[in-house]
């Protein structure tokens, strides 16, 4: 797979910060290879215990009775409490005392140990097979078959304590201990204490298995380096998420906290599962009832919206776990072997209601039926899994959320072996928000969550931010500009569009409340940021300073500006809350008036709380509550009343409890009046504008009062929307994120120029649980930013997390459009280049199948050359070479157009014989021959081969310089030359077809030089010819019939040819040399050669030119001088000299000329004494085979001149005794 990701598919982290390596972790010698020995004996109730460790383990016993009752240990560094003495002397005093001994321990020094508790019968137990230590885990009984019973043996109640090493400081003591207690209670566990000093883990178990820590856990906690979480428990005591915004890390630090290359064995992974997916059975819940109903106020009234409470009791209808499916090794698939089992996921934090599918997998072809839904914070645990087994295994995120992994499937509970062979496919929804309550992608919603405002969007007035070069490419980055004053309208067009997705039919609860918040977030930008060309004179009750707003004015109030805002964000704020005060006083059954009452005043509900008093006959509070919110004389006087009432000693018991708190209401004293209650933050901020702060108070002041309370812990967490009134569907309470609504008034309020808070607040976490999902959050950066409300060129994760889910959907045009619109950093200068060329590129097939997406890029000002280099990589891998060199011609990668047509496309065509194609192709790059590599010896071969045909085949008319023979000759040697260069330079690259090509140029343009050589009489001429076509690339047919002409028309099969070849070489035809060829030859006639045995020798000699074969003769001679060749040789020289198939014999005049040539060189004093002699005797006229044979050995063996070793007695030829005789008188 390699590491790392899919070119396409830009991940954003959503959880903990990626580990990085911790202080003192050494990579090359890691942590769980250091045996701190000395710092573990040095706890003190290890060193106790092992000091009773007995130094012999083989005990002698007085009776057989007494060993039958004992425990057997022999591994020397086990030790026992009570000791094995211990034990024999406490049975001889108590026989049977080993079938009840308390508090029973074992332990491994530098290990840890097992405290059983209460009273364990230990007799006749092999506890070297029974108690396993390892590092940092114990197993008891790893048989499984030999398991007793729990409560039996050792399998019973026990507190373990591990020697956990590794070194954390006093800062990390709190997060390690709990990871450990995590670690402990997925084992089924209890934790008990860590001792970060001594390394001292302890817990409590029921019974046993194994228990611990595996070695990616403890790497896990050792390099996880993460932001310090803080112990804020949520309602089902799961540590909640941290802030997205702590989460980010640079690329060097996640590379660098990846040490893959440790070489960490998968198989040895097994105990990962206790980490990531413990055996706990899956309960998806659908998000919310499909009968929900409430009542609702002006804003919110046609748009369904969920409650709460609603929400919670239908938490309750759960539907049957998932199917799960064991991974397949893909050495070994099989359709017919998955297991279906129910599993959870547990990855770095426990969350139990994750709906986790799995995708079959066939080989290499990735079916993705199922995905992974990933909502609220269980991206974190994803991520967290893929970069864990990053870390141990190796992982790739492909597309859309593709996560292909080596280990356990999420969500997988199977306990076998995971082998490096099986790859599991899991893929992550990224496109939750398209999806309809049936998790169907609905094509009206990605056009209303898309596409719909994407270009609203487009429609606004945009102005060139930069143009940003690289190279002979440029970008227009783009940024939508706009005003205040329009801002209003702008916010009602993105109100409309999500109230026409708010009508599909198909809509979930949770995405009817997600989009409903979204309704808010827009109103309240609209309230927040939007100026007025006319504004009004201030009022003191708000109700009437809104119904002034409806009436246009000419003069512009600035004044009156503060108060027209705060009037508007309170009706604003009153229809937010509408529902829920609603909702509170529903729920509270007739239990009286006044508790209603003070939920109504929640919500400012007055007019309904005035009602509901004078219905009740309570009419001096009706006249206090019709008083509410106005001149602060009224809430003093109150106050006034109630400290006079406390200064006087009235009872307060005597009224009722709901009505006191009323009155602290009444009198700005609202912490004393929520003491029994709790509502949401927006009730409480409202509570704070309208019954505490100055009813002149402006909103920057509320907001910036909340802000305070809040810091002091005195007011309620700003949640998000899913959390204040999402569904129960495992989301628990955090303090680590706040509402986009609450960040939205902070940045009203900010007095100072830098805002910190920007990368939490445009996170996906600020407005929904899924959190991958920024569809309208971009959208609403954008608009903040081109009314001026802040400005960042920080928040390109916002950015590449929309690019994403566009991506996601095919939207590939409309990611580019989000590409553009990135801020410009001079640090990243080609992010731009880089994000839409990957677009391009990745997605390929998808943008340029729907021609409007084409054009629409086209549009943007993407270079064309782009979008031809990305279809014609496309094209290529999909093996249509032809069009991917057309794309590549068109944007002028000319030395890959080269390189395709050479390797892929050239050959192919020309053994098709479709030449003008290859024509075309050629001459559209010749004009930039001079910027391709090798294009002489590539496409220009090709262009050479027909314009030289061309020539060969027209009449001189056609190019006059090639009327003689030896400007065709010349013109051809050329051609030749570079087809062989041509094939050295591309080598291998060329495939067997090519080679094919190249051998039918060369066939064709040899027949064509050679066809007239008969009208030449030159044989220079002809001669020179036939040397290029040797030279040629020429198939073995084809050559066979060159050689045969050349035979026919050079080497004829006459002497006078061989003396014509002679001269060519400028050899004599006497020379030992041509004898030599003729033996390489193999030829049977002195004089004559013929086609069989030519072509027999420049075969064998491996030459097709008389050049070199004139530089093969040295080598030949070698050849021949080789003792056993020579021998052959010398006999042949014998045989070629016979001139008649009846002759046996060599007249003495040609043997003696025949020695010289033979043997002359080599025993030239033996040869001229025996030609002497021959000359001189009158015995012998002729000379046969076994004499010439005779000489021959004579040389070899006998010493000359003085032939000591010669014997007459010998097997000589009778003609060598006589020389000898001969040559003894001689001597004398």
């Amino acid at each position: 797979l390699g590491f790392g990701l899919w070119p396409n598919f830009y991940l954003v982290f959503y959880g903990s910060a990626p580990p990085s390596v911790s202080d003192g972790f050494t990579l090359s010698l890691p942590w769980w290879s250091i045996m701190a020995s000395l710092s573990i004996l040095q706890a003190p109730e290890i060193s106790t215990m092992a000091t009773s460790l007995d130094s012999h383990r083989k005990i002698l016993f007085d009776g057989n009775d007494i060993s039958d009752s004992l425990p057997s240990l022999n591994s020397p560094d086990y030790f026992l409490k009570p000791s094995t003495n211990e034990l024999v002397q406490r049975e001889i005093e108590s026989p049977g005392f080993c079938s009840r001994v308390p508090d029973f321990t074992v332990g491994r020094i530098g290990y840890g140990l097992i405290k059983f508790i209460g009273t364990t019968d230990v007799r006749k137990l092999d506890l070297d097979q029974i108690v396993q230590f390892q590092r940092h885990e114990v197993v008891v009984y790893d048989d499984e078959s030999s398991k007793p019973a729990v409560g039996e043996g050792l399998n019973k109640s026990a507190e373990v304590t591990l020697i956990v090493n590794m070194a954390c400081g006093e800062e990390r003591a709190d997060h390690v201990s709990y990871k450990l207690k995590q670690i402990a209670e997925r084992q089924g566990a209890t934790f008990i204490s860590f001792d970060p000093e001594m390394g001292f883990w302890k817990f409590l178990v029921p019974h046993f298995s194994r228990f611990g820590l595996s070695d990616d856990e403890a790497e896990d906690i050792t390099m996880d380096d993460a932001p310090r979480l803080e112990n804020h428990l949520g309602l089902n005591g799961d540590m909640v998420v941290a802030d997205v915004d702590k989460m980010e890390t640079s690329e060097s630090e996640l590379s660098h906290s990846l040490p893959a290359h440790l070489g960490l064995d998968p198989g040895k992974m097994k105990e990962m599962r206790l980490l990531m997916f413990p055996r706990e059975d899956l309960d998806e819940s659908e998000d919310f009832g499909d009968q929900t109903s409430f009542p609702m106020t002006s804003l919110t009234k046609r748009n369904a919206r969920p409650s709460q409470k609603h929400s919670q009791r239908n938490t309750h209808q759960d539907t049957p776990p998932v199917v799960r499916k064991t991974p397949l090794a893909l050495l070994e698939y099989n359709h017919g072997n998955d297991k279906s089992s129910p599993g959870s996921i547990l990855m770095v934090q426990q969350n139990k209601n994750l709906a986790v599918r799995k995708s079959k997998m066939g080989g290499f072809e990735l079916d993705i039926s199922h995905e992974t839904p990933l909502t609220d914070n269980y991206s974190r645990n994803v991520v967290d899994a893929a970069l864990f087994m990053g870390r141990s295994f190796r992982a790739g995120w492909g597309p859309n959320g593709l996560l292909l992994h080596t280990g356990n499937p999420i969500g997988s509970s199977s306990s076998q072996r995971v082998l490096s062979s099986v790859i599991s496919v899991d893929k992550i929804a990224i496109d939750k928000v398209v999806r309809d309550k049936k998790e169907k992608i609905q094509k009206e919603l990605i056009d209303s969550a898309f596409e719909t405002p994407l270009s609203l969007h487009k429609e606004l007035y945009h102005e060139e931010e930069k143009e940003v070069r690289f190279g002979s490419f440029s970008l227009k980055l783009q940024k939508v500009v706009t005003d205040r004053v329009v801002l209003s309208d702008i916010c009602r067009n993105y109100i409309d569009i999500i109230e026409k997705q708010l009508e599909f039919p198909g809509l979930s609860t949770s995405a009817k409340l997600f989009l409903t918040h979204q309704v808010m977030v827009w109103e309240l930008i609209k309230v927040l940021f939007s100026e007025r060309q006319s504004t009004y004179a201030a009022s003191d009750n708000e109700e009437d300073m809104m119904q002034d707003v409806k009436e246009e004015s000419a003069e512009v109030d600035t004044e009156a500006l503060p108060l027209i805002r705060r009037a508007e964000f309170s009706c604003w704020l009153q229809e937010c809350v509408s529902h829920r005060v609603q909702e509170d006083v529903s729920d509270l059954n007739g239990s009286g008036y006044l508790k209603p009452l003070f939920f109504l005043l929640t919500g400012r509900e007055l007019d309904s709380a005035v009602e509901l008093a004078i219905s009740k006959g309570d009419v001096r509070l009706a006249c206090l509550l019709s008083q509410v919110g106005g001149s602060t004389v009224n809430r003093d006087d109150i106050m006034q009343q109630l400290h006079l009432w406390g200064r006087n000693g009235l009872d307060f018991n005597y009224i009722e409890k709901d009505r006191i708190k009323l009155y602290e209401l009444l009198a700005g004293n609202i912490h004393d009046a929520l003491q029994d209650f709790e509502i949401d933050w927006k009730r409480f901020l409202g509570l704070l504008m309208w019954h505490h702060l100055a009813p002149d108070s402006s909103l920057p002041v509320i907001f910036r009062n909340y802000q305070l309370l809040l810091d002091q812990g005195k007011a309620p967490w700003p949640v998000p929307i899913y959390i204040d009134e999402g569904p129960a569907d495992g989301i628990v309470s955090n303090t680590k994120h706040s509402d986009l609504l609450y960040y939205l008034m902070l940045l009203h309020s900010r007095e100072e120029q830098k805002i910190g808070f920007l990368k939490t607040m445009f996170s996906a976490f600020s407005s929904t649980d899924d959190p991958l999902d920024y569809h309208m959050i971009w959208h609403q950066r954008g608009i903040l930013e081109a009314v001026g409300a802040f400005t960042s060129d920080d928040l390109h994760a916002l950015d590449m997390g929309f690019v994403a889910q566009l991506l996601s959907q095919g939207l590939c045009h409309w990611a580019i459009y989000v590409a553009l619109h990135m801020p410009y950093r001079k640090d990243r200068p080609y992010l731009h280049f880089t994000v839409i060329r990957e677009i391009l590129f990745q997605f390929c097939e998808t943008w340029s199948s729907v021609e409007s997406q084409r054009q629409f890029i086209k549009d943007l000002g993407i270079p064309s050359e782009w979008m031809h280099e990305a279809l014609a990589v496309y094209y290529n891998y999909h093996g249509d070479f032809v069009t991917a060199l057309d794309h590549f011609i068109e944007c002028a990668n000319w030395q890959r157009a080269h390189s395709i047509f050479m390797t892929s496309v050239a050959h192919s065509l020309f053994l098709s014989a479709n030449h003008s194609e290859i024509w075309r192709i050629a001459t559209s790059m010749d004009d930039r021959k001079s910027e391709i590599e090798n294009w002489d010896l590539g496409a220009g071969i090709y262009m050479s081969f027909y314009l030289l045909k061309s020539s060969l085949e027209e009449d001189a008319d056609t190019m006059l310089e090639l009327d003689s023979p030896e400007s065709r000759n010349e013109s051809c040697r050329s051609f030749v030359g570079r087809l062989n260069e041509s094939l050295a330079v591309w080598g291998d690259r060329l495939p067997v077809e090519a080679r094919v090509a190249y051998t039918k140029m060369a066939e064709e343009i040899c027949e064509l030089l050679l066809s007239g050589l008969s009208v030449y009489p030159d044989r220079d001429s002809q001669l020179s010819c036939f040397m290029t076509a040797f030279k040629a690339p020429l198939p073995e047919d084809f050559t066979n019939k060159v050689l045969t002409l050349f035979f026919l028309i050079i080497a004829s099969n006459s002497p006078e040819g061989i003396e014509k070849l002679c001269s060519k070489l400028k050899v004599s035809h006497t020379d030992i040399k041509i004898l030599m060829l003729a033996w390489k030859m193999k030829s049977e006639r002195q004089g004559y050669f013929t086609k069989a045995e030519w072509r027999r020798a420049l075969k064998a000699l491996k030459v097709d030119t008389t050049k070199k074969l004139k530089k093969a003769l040295p080598e030949l001679e070698k050849e021949v001088r080789k003792p056993l060749n020579f021998a052959d040789f010398y006999a042949y020289a014998f045989r070629y000299c016979l001139t008649d198939e009846r002759q046996n014999c060599i007249d003495i005049e040609t043997i003696c000329q025949l020695l010289d040539m033979v043997l002359g060189s080599t025993f030239r004093d033996q040869v001229d004494h025996f030609v002497d002699y021959l000359k001189i005797q009158n015995d012998y006229k002729v000379i046969t085979m076994d004499q010439w044979m005779g000489f021959y050995r004579f040389c070899n063996e006998i010493s000359f001149p003085d032939m000591t070793n010669y014997s007459l007695e010998l097997a000589w030829p009778l003609i060598l005794d006589n020389f000898f005789e001969w040559m003894r008188e001689k001597q004398a």
